[in-house]
């Protein structure tokens, strides 16, 4: 079931990267959420979403608590 919420939270931050504050507010839902190893997974994939969108790059600071 962890798995199905790592996808579920990817899905989630590729329909709201239009918004930075929006995605911000989901990144700080997904830290809660995920276990350490997918937050792992999770900065190597918001990295991705950031070249694409440079503006999410402020959300960096929440992966970094």
């Amino acid at each position: 079931m962890a798995r199905a919420m790592f996808e579920y939270t990817k899905t989630v931050l590729e329909k709201v990267s239009f918004d930075a504050s929006l995605f911000c507010k989901e990144v700080q839902k997904a830290m809660k959420r995920l276990l350490p190893y997918e937050i792992e997974e999770l900065r190597i994939f918001i990295q991705s979403l950031i070249h694409q969108n440079p503006d999410l790059n402020q959300c960096l600071i929440y992966l970094k608590a």
